[in-house]
């Protein structure tokens, strides 16, 4: 079984590819929660509910979040209301949310909310929160400690960055398919999608037993760098790397994984950057990871698949 750790648009789109390229018995995609919070009387999980909406191949290209040509009688709603609109819920979308506010309300984990949720869009590999615990991304700023969407959405990722801090990590368990997965001693490799390292892997990473899995690994773990030619292709990692004192780099995305990544994948535009990745004591595979289409994701993805079978941790 292979084992990705997704969030965002870059996981979405390489879980997609590798979806194509496994059976749904041979891959287990494992999103972030951090990002998730309650607004309006809705629990909202936008990084299950983006790889999910791409799975099923409904989600909206333009934006990148959201449901291909929904409407926004909702949200109409509430700013007539005199509602907070700051945060945008589409018709199509609203349904989602009330489905998982009403399983978690009754007492169901969210990890069987998703899978009720995936089942009614026709997906058949499973993707699993990687906690059923609240784990809650916190960004550190200049200007104060403030939730991620706060950050992300309301503030447009203005405020400059200084860390990071997780929620309910410290306590938090895997969800049962995750720790499954592991314990069983299947997994033939984890791989760590072209998300933003601090706030859509980091969460994953912040949970214990998640953490001691990696650490412990007998198969190889592979990091696809989210940043190419000295910039993210979506989404602020590249801004927060900077704010962070770090180059804009995938040589940079590397050393934050050191000692939990045994290779990286990178761009033809960062092929230079080769040498110093393997100093860092990690394999390196240079090829097109723009994924533009759905050729470039199947393509990326069976060439990550290739990679994992001919390294050892």
């Amino acid at each position: 079984m292979h084992v990705a750790f997704a969030g965002g648009v870059g996981g979405a789109r390489l879980a997609v590819g590798l979806a194509a390229a496994l059976a749904p018995d041979e891959l287990l995609i494992v999103v972030n929660t951090g990002d998730d919070f309650t607004h309006l009387g809705l629990r909202i999980c936008p990084d299950l509910d983006t790889v999910m909406y791409t799975l099923a191949g409904i989600a909206n290209p333009e934006t990148g979040w959201g449901i291909r040509g929904d409407t926004w009688t909702f949200m109409d709603g509430v700013a007539a209301e005199g509602g907070e609109t700051w945060f945008r819920i589409g018709d199509r979308d609203l349904e989602t949310h009330r489905t998982r506010t009403a399983a978690l309300a009754a007492g169901r984990p969210l990890s069987a909310a998703t899978a009720e949720l995936a089942a009614r869009l026709g997906i058949r590999h499973r993707m699993v929160p990687a906690s059923d615990d609240e784990v809650a991304t916190i960004v550190v700023t200049a200007t104060g400690r403030m939730p991620f969407q706060e950050y992300f959405v309301r503030r447009q990722c203005r405020p400059e960055v200084a860390g990071f801090e997780f929620a309910g990590a410290a306590d938090a368990r895997p969800s049962p398919a995750v720790a499954d997965a592991f314990a069983a001693g299947r997994v033939q490799s984890v791989v760590f999608c072209p998300s933003n390292p601090f706030v859509s892997i980091a969460p994953i990473l912040a949970v214990p037993a998640i953490r001691r899995f990696l650490e412990q690994r007998s198969f190889p773990v592979i990091a696809v760098s989210p940043i190419v030619g000295g910039r993210a292709l979506k989404g602020p990692a590249a801004k927060m790397m900077r704010e962070l004192g770090l180059p804009a780099t995938a040589s940079a995305v590397a050393g934050h994984y050191r000692g939990l990544v045994d290779a990286m994948v990178v761009d033809e535009a960062d092929r230079g950057e080769a040498d110093d990745i393997r100093r860092l004591g990690q394999e390196v595979l240079v090829t097109g990871t723009v994924m533009r289409s759905a050729a470039d994701r199947c393509r990326l993805a069976a060439e990550v698949i290739a990679f994992a079978g001919e390294l050892r941790p």
